[in-house]
């Protein structure tokens, strides 16, 4: 009988000798583990934000202050102003300027010729102050001709205080003395009715005059077209003797009697003989006179400009100076209507010359009043 116990013994014992080795045998590195794919959490936003830091003021730069130019010196005329020169008389600086370029009012360059009338004759001429009827029309004519108009007292204190508007050749036409109604109708209305030109009566308040001379006054003031203002009332010349007492008759009694007849206060005095001292010129002011007029044809007037002289002229003794008094608007000159029109071209001229030298320095005034001025007075319109 054939015995199987021997190979299944050694099978087994072939088995487990190979186990015995297998443990014997060190074992191989394993590579390292993947890395996973899983990234890490993102931090949510909470709302509670963290304190911003307050940023550190930076100081702002002080702007340079501008530097105003210099304002030009008035414009300046010797042939029109004999020992004499164009006096100022609007000490704002700034309201003047405003006023001057403003487009609402009068332009640079506007001017203003007073003409006084004393006797216009178809006789002979027998005085200086008379005028022909021919050298009359003539004179009026060539005004009209030239582009002048007339204005009334009022419209030329607004123009000299204000630049108001005005015609940019302008004239005042003041009538000396006491003239009958007729005297007017038959040398001035024909003026009024063709061209619309008024004219000043410089009224002597005297008690000399008739009820019915006052009459024709008060009739000539209601129609609209004469214009009284004051001359006096004995009409003499005002000089550096005169008391206080006569020149406060003289001032006084023409604001009564024009109070009394034509419902008015006059705002002008025309000085009788043309003849001034400083010392009645306050009294003037002082009692409301606004404007006042001589007899010393120097030149036109413009605004904020009047031919005065500060000295008196050797020459004409009669010409009184007119700066001292330190008012230019009660010392306003006059033309006499014997010479007015050989002294028409020049004061066409002379508005001519002032519009141009306003425009050179338009630039340099605005510049002054932009800097100045504008904060306190505001544009100019």
């Amino acid at each position: 009988m054939t015995s199987y116990r021997c190979p299944v013994r050694l099978l087994w014992t072939l088995s487990l000798l190979a186990t015995t080795l297998a443990a014997c045998v060190p074992a191989k590195e394993l590579p390292p583990p993947a890395e996973t794919a899983t990234s890490s959490p993102i931090p949510t936003e909470t709302t509670t934000s963290s304190p911003v830091p307050t940023a550190t003021p930076t100081a702002t730069p002080t702007p340079t202050p501008r530097t105003p130019p210099s304002l030009p010196v008035p414009y300046q005329n010797d042939s029109l102003t004999p020992f004499g020169s164009p006096h100022p008389y609007i000490p704002d600086v700034c309201q003047y300027l405003q006023d001057k370029w403003s487009s609402e009012n009068s332009a640079p360059g506007t001017v203003v010729m007073a003409i006084m009338f004393h006797s216009i004759t178809r006789e002979a001429i027998a005085s200086p102050d008379q005028i022909s009827e021919y050298n009359f029309r003539q004179l009026m004519n060539a005004l009209h001709d030239k582009g002048f108009q007339t204005i009334t007292t009022t419209q030329l204190l607004d123009f000299m205080e204000t630049n108001a508007k005005i015609p940019e050749r302008s004239i005042l036409i003041i009538v000396d003395d006491r003239r009958t109604s007729a005297y007017y109708d038959a040398w001035f209305r024909e003026y009024w009715e063709k061209w619309g030109w008024p004219v000043v009566n410089a009224w002597i308040s005297t008690d000399l005059s008739t009820a019915d001379l006052w009459q024709q006054q008060v009739d000539l003031e209601n129609e609209g077209w004469v214009d009284h203002q004051a001359h006096g009332f004995q009409h003499f010349a005002i000089g550096p003797d005169s008391s206080d007492e006569y020149i406060m008759q003289e001032l006084q009694k023409p604001i009564e009697a024009f109070q009394e007849y034509f419902h008015k206060t006059p705002i002008a005095f025309i000085w009788p003989g043309g003849r001034i001292t400083p010392h009645a010129v306050g009294m003037a002011r002082s009692l409301g006179y606004q404007l006042g007029f001589t007899d010393n044809p120097r030149g036109p007037v413009m605004f904020n400009w009047v031919p005065l002289a500060d000295i008196p002229d050797l020459q004409r003794p009669n010409w009184d100076a007119e700066g001292p008094a330190n008012d230019p608007l009660l010392v306003l000159p006059r033309y006499w209507d014997t010479d007015a029109i050989v002294h028409v071209n020049e004061v066409i001229q002379a508005g001519l010359e002032a519009a141009a030298y306003a425009e050179q320095n338009k630039a340099t005034e605005l510049e002054y009043y932009e800097i100045v001025c504008a904060s306190k007075y505001g544009p100019i319109p």
